[in-house]
C-alpha cells in the first residue's frame, strides 16, 4: 500500500451526470444552489452541465442559465460536457463561465450506437476536429470513453480498443483521458490490470477513474486503481447518475464515500467531508428520495448526533 498517492482530484459530475438521470427536470434555481453548495466544499473540478440538444436531454436545457447563474469560486475548475462541433459552437457563446470541456464516446459500438446513433469511428473522427478549436479556444479538454471496462449489449470490449481511442485523444489535444466504468460492468483484478497497461500506453495525459456502483464493486474498484496509481476520479454527490441506455445502470460511486473512504487512508483530497454530505442531505431534499450514497446515511466515522 506504500505506492498509494498522496493526493488525489475528485471531479464532481452530479450537476451534469446526476441531474439529467433524473426523471424530473429539477428547477434551475435548486440546481444553481446545489451547485454553490458544492463549490463551498473544497472540490476542484466540478461538470455542471453539457451542450447536448435539448429535445433529447430535457433535463439539461437550462445550461446556459444554470452556468451564467452559479458563484464561480476561485480555485474551482467548472467544466461541461460536449458531445460534437455544433455542441462546442453553442457552449463558446458561454465561454467566460466554464473552464473545461469534457468529450464523449463509448468503446463499445452497440453502446455508442444506442448513446449518440454514431459508430465510434464517427464519435472520433468528430472528436479529433472538435477538440482542436476548443483547445483554440482556450479550454482545457479532457476525453471520456464510456463502455471501458465492459458493454452491458456486447460484454467484453477488447482492451487495446480502448487505449487506441485513448491515444487518438490524446493526439487531437486531450491533456486528459477519463475511463468509464458506464454500467458497473468492472471488477478490482480488471482494474489493476487494465491501469498497470494504461501507464505503460499513455504517457504524457492524466489518466482519470470514473465507476459506478451498479454491483456494489464501486469503492473496491477505486482502491483497486489507487493501488495503481490512478489519483485522479469522478464521482457524483449522493450516488446520482447512471447511464439513460441500459435498465437497472443505476449512479456512480458517491463522492462523499470515495472522500470519506480515501481520507480514512490518509490521502489528501482537499474537500470539506461535512459540507460535501450537507450538499447531498440537500439533494436528498430537491428530489424527494432517499439517496444512495452510505456516507450520508451513516455520517463519517468521526460523526456523533451529539456533535
Amino acid at each position: 500500500m506504500s505506492g498509494l498517492p498522496e493526493n488525489v482530484k475528485i471531479r464532481e459530475v452530479g450537476p451534469r451526470d446526476g441531474f439529467q438521470n433524473e426523471p424530473e427536470v429539477i428547477d434551475t434555481e435548486d440546481k444553481i444552489r446545489l451547485i454553490n453548495l458544492l463549490s463551498a466544499t473544497g472540490l476542484k473540478c466540478m461538470e455542471v452541465t453539457s451542450f447536448v440538444r435539448p429535445d433529447v436531454i430535457p433535463q439539461l436545457a437550462d445550461g446556459p442559465q444554470v452556468l451564467a447563474g452559479i458563484e464561480r469560486r476561485e480555485g474551482v475548475s467548472y467544466s461541461v460536457l460536449i458531445p460534437n462541433l455544433k455542441g462546442l459552437e453553442k457552449a463558446l457563446e458561454y465561454r467566460e463561465y466554464f473552464d473545461e470541456a469534457s468529450f464523449f464516446l463509448s468503446a463499445s459500438e452497440t453502446h455508442n450506437m444506442k448513446n449518440v446513433n454514431r459508430s465510434v469511428e464517427d464519435s472520433l473522427s468528430g472528436l479529433e476536429q472538435t477538440v482542436p478549436l476548443a483547445i483554440e479556444a482556450g479550454l482545457g479538454c479532457v476525453g471520456i470513453i464510456a463502455t471501458s471496462f465492459g458493454c452491458p449489449y456486447e460484454g467484453v470490449v477488447p482492451q487495446e480498443k480502448v487505449f487506441a481511442l485513448a491515444e487518438r485523444l490524446r493526439a487531437a489535444g486531450c491533456s486528459e483521458v477519463g475511463f468509464g466504468d458506464t454500467t458497473g460492468m468492472a471488477n478490482p483484478l480488471q482494474v489493476r490490470g487494465f491501469f498497470r497497461e494504461a501507464f505503460a500506453r499513455l504517457d504524457g495525459v492524466e489518466l482519470t477513474a470514473h465507476f459506478h456502483d451498479t454491483r456494489g464493486q464501486g469503492l473496491a474498484n477505486v482502491l483497486a486503481a489507487l493501488e495503481e496509481g490512478i489519483s485522479s476520479f469522478e464521482s457524483s454527490f449522493g450516488e446520482l447518475g447512471g447511464c439513460p441506455v441500459p435498465p437497472g445502470a443505476t449512479g456512480n460511486v458517491a463522492s462523499e464515500d470515495v472522500v470519506s473512504m480515501i481520507g480514512e487512508m490518509g490521502i489528501e483530497t482537499g474537500v470539506d467531508l461535512k459540507k460535501l454530505i450537507a450538499a447531498s442531505a440537500e439533494a436528498q431534499s430537491v428530489l424527494g428520495r432517499p439517496l444512495g450514497s452510505h456516507v450520508l446515511r451513516a455520517g463519517p466515522v468521526d460523526w456523533h448526533p451529539s456533535r
